[in-house]
């Protein structure tokens, strides 16, 4: 291992459509050594795969090639390596394109990519007996690890682009490169994958996305880099002079981001989250160390996406009184015009969402909005069926009838799925700048990442007086989704408040504040170091984001409501 100074990676995306200058603003706001890029998720695969059925040569994440215009001379200039994943479906159209651009602007850089993730690619996989998964199926990816990047970077790429990888990867596989880690090294890879993981969505490790957002100026944060160490401990932080915070609450918002549980499992190596001590080490500082890591587990995951069929919606707006009534009657038009017409979609959804507020002195506060949504395999089903019958409502129903926009024909809805593939059927590859391709062997060891039963819980906080309180005032959370589940990262402000929380919130006063999730699975995980909890909730977003099942489809809120949630709080805490 290359012992010296720490490795210094950058993060300049979150997402595709995340700051367009922040790659600019990355590679001159201070000294790196690489700089990662993430632009894909589940949707964005989505999305790049219906781009590639209109155009075979695309499939990747164009805005990086806009980057480059300015930022590949500037990387060059300041001796810094791009890892991206902006790949997307097509790497090596992407790194061809790269080329190009080097061409065009006279900045001679050396372009490698990974592939093998494309799982449609591989004959037969998904269609043995038993397994026929491919059947309309839009993208089949592997998630990747990091040995690709790394074998890139070790025959001397400038620029790597790669297709699915996972998004700590970026970082992993950069550090797996400089430090000269081997497969078997699961301490210090788990550690730069825990750092990987805080770097991965940008600004939400600065500050962005906070629960305690009044804490700081966060009206524009920077972006973050690890300064990595051989042993695979970090320091995160950002550029000097640029905005929002790195703090212990903000990084370990991060780390419990889009996790379920203590083991973190990847395609390299598992990364146990119950070891990861955070210490703040100064202002915008805060290191991570302790981090263990285990073997692998033995299959990869693998992320599809089809077209699952056809939705339709539309906002109806209900102002002043009778509210309750309105809804009813343009409930009951709308059943009328699909049983007339003899075409009622096959699902059909209502939800009324009480925005309104009596005696308002502004219309908007007056009003109430009742949302219908439709879905069915066949597109006529949900097209004029619904958006004509609800138009010629427009003067026969409630009274100051309107809706949020005109209704408009079906649109296509996706539908995410996550599988397990056998690692030796995934032709893992580094395509070297001088064109060679080098294999990438899967891992030789493997570990089933099985649950581990929950630590000690603190003792609990003396019985005392208590008031009814949001439980946000003493606790912070953090949410997202992972295909159709949601995940809701909780951690006390305080030790005190640590123990009354490790005590108070289980899975089932979970489901009593979120009603949404009182028949659904719910586990609850402990996280002592982090004085934290981690809950999924299986299935609450249906067939994931892309399906649209939801009227929040990530999740991205549910924490907040969560925190919003009133309950008996010791006065202690408050």
């Amino acid at each position: 291992m290359s012992g010296g100074e720490p490795l210094r990676i950058g993060n300049a995306s979150g997402f595709y459509g995340d700051r367009f200058d922040a790659l600019r603003e990355m590679l001159t706001g201070g000294p790196l050594d690489v700089l990662t890029g993430d632009y894909l998720a589940e949707l964005t695969m989505l999305i790049l795969g219906r781009d590639r059925l209109k155009d075979p040569a695309r499939g990747y994440a164009t805005t990086f090639l806009r980057q480059l215009e300015e930022g590949l001379g500037l990387a060059a200039g300041h001796g810094v390596r791009l890892v991206t994943n902006a790949g997307g479906l097509n790497p090596a159209g992407l790194a061809d394109a790269v080329r190009e651009l080097a061409d065009r602007v006279g900045v001679p850089v050396r372009v490698a990519h990974v592939e093998g993730d494309d799982l449609l690619a591989v004959p037969r996989l998904g269609r043995e007996p038993g397994g026929g998964w491919c059947e309309g199926v839009l993208t089949a990816n592997a998630y990747l690890g990091g040995g690709g990047i790394a074998a890139c970077l070790r025959a001397g790429a400038d620029v790597v682009v790669t297709g699915r990888v996972t998004d700590a990867a970026l970082v992993s596989g950069a550090a797996q490169a400089h430090f000269g880690w081997r497969p078997e090294d699961f301490d210090p890879l788990a550690g730069a994958v825990v750092a990987g993981h805080v770097l991965e969505c940008g600004a939400q490790a600065t500050g962005g996305n906070y629960s305690f957002f009044g804490a700081h100026d966060v009206r524009r944060p920077g972006f973050p880099l690890a300064e990595i160490s051989a042993d695979g401990s970090c320091v995160i932080t950002k550029h000097p002079g640029t905005g929002g915070a790195v703090t212990t609450g903000t990084v370990t918002a991060q780390l419990l981001y889009e996790t379920s549980g203590a083991r973190y499992a990847g395609p390299d190596v598992t990364a146990r989250l119950d070891t990861a001590r955070l210490t703040q080490d100064g202002p915008d500082r805060v290191r991570i160390d302790g981090v263990r890591g285990e073997a692998p587990p033995p299959t990869l995951k693998a992320g599809l996406t089809r077209i699952g069929g056809w939705r339709n919606e539309v906002t109806f707006v209900l102002t002043g009184l009778d509210v309750a009534a309105k809804a009813e009657l343009v409930r009951a038009q709308m059943d009328a015009a699909f049983d007339a017409a003899g075409r009622r979609p096959a699902e059909v959804r209502w939800t009324l969402a009480r925005t309104d507020r009596a005696d308002a002195d502004v219309q908007e506060e007056a009003s109430a909005l009742l949302r219908l949504v439709v879905r069915d395999a066949d597109p006529d089903a949900v097209g004029r069926v619904v958006s004509g019958a609800a138009v010629e409502l427009a003067l026969a129903s409630y009274p100051g009838f309107h809706v949020t926009a005109p209704p408009a024909k079906g649109a296509p809805y996706g539908v995410f799925e996550a599988v397990a593939v056998d690692p030796a059927q995934v032709a893992h590859r580094a395509v070297l700048p001088d064109g060679s391709r080098v294999a990438v062997a899967p891992p030789r060891t493997t570990r089933e990442p099985a649950r581990l039963p929950d630590p000690p819980l603190p003792a609990p906080l003396p019985d005392g007086p208590t008031r009814r309180a949001p439980l946000g005032r003493v606790a912070g959370a953090r949410s997202g989704d992972k295909g159709g589940d949601a995940n809701i990262g909780v951690w006390a402000v305080s030790d005190d408040a640590w123990r009354w929380l490790a005590h108070t919130l289980t899975a089932d006063l979970l489901r009593h504040l979120l009603p949404e999730t009182a028949d659904l699975a719910v586990t609850r995980h402990v996280l002592p170091n982090l004085r934290a909890l981690n809950f999924t909730v299986e299935g609450l977003l249906g067939e994931g984001v892309a399906a649209q099942a939801r009227f929040d489809p990530q999740a991205k809120g549910l924490g907040e409501w969560l925190r919003s949630r009133h309950l008996d709080i010791p006065e202690a805490l408050l």
